[in-house]
């Protein structure tokens, strides 16, 4: 028997398993920020700076105690979190080291090939000496090795030293020590990564296992392509796989979706829907969140769960730009209920807002513009600017 689950108890599961249903203002220890991190899985980290840094706003809209120091010391001094891919650079648990081992493998099998077409030929001539010199002298940046005359053109022209560190990174035989002005320091991974996450070994069995099992519990439904996307370590087939054999632990369930298209069948654990009422709803409070929010990642399950479409415009030339550069979605109790353009301006000390839209249907009232007020009051806070301002024609 196929069961629905109505888009309200969709969005308030999906809310709660993101960590945006837990009281924004309870006391966050450091060993509390290393919890919420494992729940949510991963922090994107980017290094815009419109208001502040994805990974620290990320935290922030989860919880308004959170210390960016307690965020270095799990990095840099703990080794209890990590940098490295999932679908983007992101901030893990080093707990999941174990299984970015085989993502390590992986890579290494494609990316010599798939580096040689973008670089040519002859693209790791630096490598040998780059690790040597990681290895004999410690902890570098990329521009402390950068190779005479060489003019950076990005990541599409980066020096031979940068490429070598790079490969060595993606591949796992250097690992992030922490970044200086948001730029990472590379180090052999044994220094960086304790053992007790560095030396265990999984079986491919396992690991497939456990990137479904524990997609699959902080999506709390997904169909088997977005259990595959959420880590983005194991392909569609593997996990369409991994269904099929564990369909004795699953039940399917259709999500009614929030414009009116058809429910979709997706995957649950057998004992989801008689746990429904232990999630909380969401808060009533307006927040601001970051455009790498990963309640917002999979775009397509955002606009089918919260009838919202959103896309980044960074890479979208001005004059096409729908909204703006960098536009952060508001979420207000279960609904994303419009976005707003603004830039913190750290000279003047001013959280500068262009312009707010709000989705068809939501009305501006003075309650819910006081409750954004209210927000962008702590957010200002947050990012370390003095006041908001509201600039001519905001409103729209």
């Amino acid at each position: 028997m196929t069961n629905l689950l109505s888009n309200s108890d969709a969005r308030r599961v999906f809310l709660a398993k993101q960590g945006l249903s837990a009281p924004p203002n309870r006391a966050l220890t450091k060993q509390g920020l290393l919890q919420l991190i494992g729940e949510l899985g991963f922090v994107q980290v980017d290094s815009i700076q419109t208001v502040e840094r994805a990974h620290h706003q990320i935290l922030f809209s989860r919880n308004q105690t959170y210390r960016r120091e307690h965020l270095t010391a799990l990095l840099e001094k703990d080794g209890a979190l990590f940098e490295h891919w999932t679908h983007d650079a992101s901030i893990l648990p080093s707990a999941f080291f174990v299984y970015w081992k085989h993502k390590f493998r992986h890579q290494e099998k494609v990316i010599v090939e798939r580096w040689r077409k973008w670089r040519g030929e002859g693209f790791e001539a630096a490598f040998e000496e780059t690790y040597q010199r990681v290895e004999r002298d410690g902890a570098i940046l990329a521009r402390d090795i950068k190779a005479d005359g060489h003019v950076s053109g990005g990541w599409w022209n980066w020096h031979p030293n940068k490429t070598a560190l790079e490969y060595f990174w993606h591949t796992g035989k250097f690992a992030i020590a922490g970044r200086s002005n948001f730029q990472k320091i590379y180090d052999l991974t044994e220094r960086v990564i304790p053992a007790e996450f560095r030396e265990p070994e999984v079986s491919r069995e396992d690991f497939i296992d456990w990137a479904c099992r524990s997609a699959l519990s902080r999506l709390g439904f997904a169909t088997h392509g977005e259990i595959s996307a959420f880590w983005n370590l194991v392909s569609p087939e593997e996990a369409k796989a991994w269904v099929s054999a564990h369909r004795d632990e699953l039940a399917e369930v259709l999500i009614e979706p929030a414009l009116g298209a058809k429910p979709r069948p997706s995957w649950a654990f057998a004992d989801f829907l008689s746990t429904l009422d232990n999630y909380p709803g969401a808060p009533p409070r307006i927040r601001v969140l970051s455009p790498f929010d990963p309640m917002i990642r999979d775009r397509n399950r955002t606009e089918r769960l919260f009838g919202f479409f959103y896309r980044i415009e960074i890479f979208v030339p001005e004059p096409k730009r729908e909204y703006g550069y960098y536009v952060f979605p508001l979420l207000e109790g279960d609904r994303l209920i419009g976005r707003i353009d603004m830039k913190a301006d750290r000279k003047k000390s001013t959280l500068d807002v262009k312009r707010l839209w709000l989705e068809p249907g939501v009305k501006p009232s003075a309650a819910r513009l006081e409750r954004l007020e209210a927000e962008l009051e702590r957010l200002a806070r947050f990012a370390g600017v003095e006041k908001v301002v509201l600039l001519d024609g905001w409103r729209g």
